[in-house]
Order: C-alpha cells, then structure tokens, then sequence
C-alpha cells in the first residue's frame, strides 16, 4: 500500500479515531456490527498507541504530564525494527499519543515507515504545533484529534498556555488548507471549567470547520497522566462536579439534545445524547455517590494495546503495565505472556474497579465495507 492509499476501515477509540475517517460510528452498519471478540492468546491486534514523546507543550488542570521532567522517546530506530512484528499481530492503525507527538525529534520518519508498511496514522494533539506542521502532517495522516476545552476564555484557561486558542484554530486551518480530505475532529473533556458550555464549544467546532467531536469526562480516580498514585481530594474537586453543579449539567445536556438535534443525527457529535448523559452526567453522580457507574462494553485488552514513551507496554490507558518493549523479545511477547493472558481471562470490565470508572472504553468492532 503506497502513502497516498487509505488504510482499511475499521472505527477505534472513543467514536472518534478512526483507521479511515468513515464509516461514521452512528452509521446502522457499525451498529448493527458485534464487537471484535475477545481472543486469547492475542493474534488479532488492529490498534496500537504509541506515546512517541513523554513531554507535552499544555499545562493542563486535569493532566499532569506537562509536570514531568523527565524527556523520553521511543526511538525512531526501534520503532523501524518492531513494524513486522506489528503488522504479522495485525495492526492496521497506530495512534500517537501522549504526550504531544509532535514534539518528537524524527516524527516524521516513523510516520513514513508506518505508512510504508501499510498502516494508518492517527495523531493526537494539543494543536499548537499543527500550523508549522500542517504540510508535513497530511502527507503521512489521514486522521487528526485535537484537544477543544470550549470556547477561547475556557479552552485558554484550562490550556493554561499563551494564545493557546488562536494557535489551535490556526493550526486547524492550515491542516484542512494543506489538505481537506484529512479528518480533523476533536475531543473535549467535560470538567467543572468548563461543563455550562457544551452548546458554545458545538457551535465553536463548527466555526472552527471541524468534522466532528466528541465528549468525555475526566479521569480523576487513576494514575494515568503521570499521576502516580492518583489524586487527593482536592485536585479531584478541582476538576470534577460538585452536588450544585449536576442539575447545571443535566439542564445543559437536556438543552444541547433539543438545540443540537441536527448535529446528533448527522454525527458531528459523534455521541447520541443518552450516550453523554451516561458518560457525563451518571459519571459525575457516580462519583458523588449517587447511584452506580455506567455499565461499558469494552474489548481494549484484546484488540489494542499502548506502548509509553519509555516503553511500558499496558493493555490500555487506565490498567496497569504488563512489560516493557525493551526488555522483551517482542510486543506478542508481552502480550501473550502467562501472567497477561491470565489477568484477561480473568477481568469482568462490569465490575473491574478501574473499569467501572473508565472514561474512554473501546469497542471496536469490524462492519462489512
């Protein structure tokens, strides 16, 4: 497959990454599809994330990586080695991760042998790095998700970084100028910053000539996000909603679904409202005390892994490490290890404690072409 082909389609992470930026996730065929079973050992792997660069250029209120002084790097060198084993597990889609991706020292030679190889390139990013890159970017991407926290007074504040807004929507734009047939969606993370303007950030993905976007709720209960043993009490109500707050968010919910309906049908918002008020509102209650947890379907462990800048292999964002990359033989390895398949065998994600709070499950499913 040559670098201006499109990879296969297949839909990944949260409705919004996607192997090719269709088919929509709210499309009957995706629907109607079963998730990818889950497998042991694992011979079918079509997502993997990379953190390619540990360091990040935001300094965010509900992310500590940007606090790290540690630089790592997973090295261009090796990731060039580990390819054929990738595509022999069935990779079809890498994500880059975080940290900002962008910051890596040779960024674009791993893209490169990835397209070679015939696998698809998806980045994640702050956005502020996009205008200098743009040119670069779609030549190796088909597929870009930037972080959009609300409109220009919220998403600078939460950022917490100069012009952060103006540089996002200036990178977003000469992304689609370089090459319009690129995704560009974002994702913003509902917290107490900046939840009483859901509809206003709808309204400024449109202005800002976005393809979709999508909503999540902020981890607060891992030690994701460089959080070694996770938060106290007061970051967490730093970030998450208050008992006077959750009416505030129900009103916003129940107003964005009667005002937004046309966005919901279309998939711009790439979730349906009953779909955010489980991931927003019964979250956030849950959290407080108040009922359970949304129930997830989750096949992460099974169909994808990460890999973390100084090679920590987990089979998903939020649960534990499984190995390193560089002290194993390979990534199957690891992965297929006594110890791993024993640990998948044995996780229940209705019950898991880690998986009961997971604010970004996956399911990945495979619908016909």
């Amino acid at each position: 497959m040559g670098r201006d082909e499109p990879a296969e389609r297949v839909v990944v992470l949260v409705a919004v990454t996607t192997l090719l930026p269709q088919p929509r996730p709210t499309s009957p065929d995706y629907e109607a599809a079963a998730p990818l079973p889950r497998v042991d050992p694992v011979t079918r792997l079509p997502i993997l994330i990379l953190f390619p660069h540990s360091r990040c250029n935001c300094r965010c209120v509900m992310c500590d990586i940007w606090r790290s002084s540690v630089t790592n790097e997973l090295s261009a060198a090796d990731i060039a080695r580990w390819i054929d084993e990738w595509r022999a597990l069935g990779v079809k889609r890498v994500v880059l991760s975080g940290g900002e991706a962008l910051l890596h020292s040779r960024l674009w030679t791993i893209c490169d042998d990835l397209r070679d190889a015939g696998i698809g390139v998806t980045i994640l990013s702050t956005g502020l790095l996009l205008a200098k890159q743009a040119a670069e970017l779609v030549r190796r991407c088909d597929d870009v998700v930037v972080s959009l926290d609300g409109p220009q007074p919220d998403h600078d504040r939460i950022r917490n970084v100069p012009r952060a807004y103006e540089r996002l929507a200036g990178g977003i734009a000469a992304v689609k100028a370089a090459d319009n047939r690129v995704m560009v969606s974002a994702r913003c993370t509902v917290q107490r910053s900046n939840f009483r303007a859901i509809r206003r950030t709808v309204a400024e993905a449109h202005s800002l000539g976005l393809d979709r976007i999508s909503f999540l709720a902020a981890d607060v209960s891992t030690d994701a996000f460089n959080r070694p043993g996770g938060w106290d009490d007061v970051r967490v109500s730093q970030v998450a909603l208050d008992e006077r707050e959750l009416p505030r968010l129900r009103d916003e919910l129940e107003a964005l679904e009667l005002e937004c309906a046309a966005d919901f049908a279309s998939g711009f918002i790439a979730e349906s409202p009953d779909k955010l008020r489980r991931s927003l509102l019964q979250y956030y209650s849950a959290l407080l005390g108040h009922g359970d947890f949304a129930p997830i379907e989750c096949n992460a462990p099974w169909v994808s892994s990460v890999i973390e800048s100084d090679g920590t292999v987990r089979p998903c964002f939020f649960q534990p490490p499984l190995g390193n990359i560089h002290h194993a033989t390979s990534l199957g390895e690891i992965l297929n290890s006594p110890e791993a398949i024993a640990w998948r065998q044995g996780l229940d994600v209705r019950r898991d404690t880690i998986c009961r709070k997971c604010v970004c499950s996956l399911s990945l499913r495979a619908p016909e072409a």
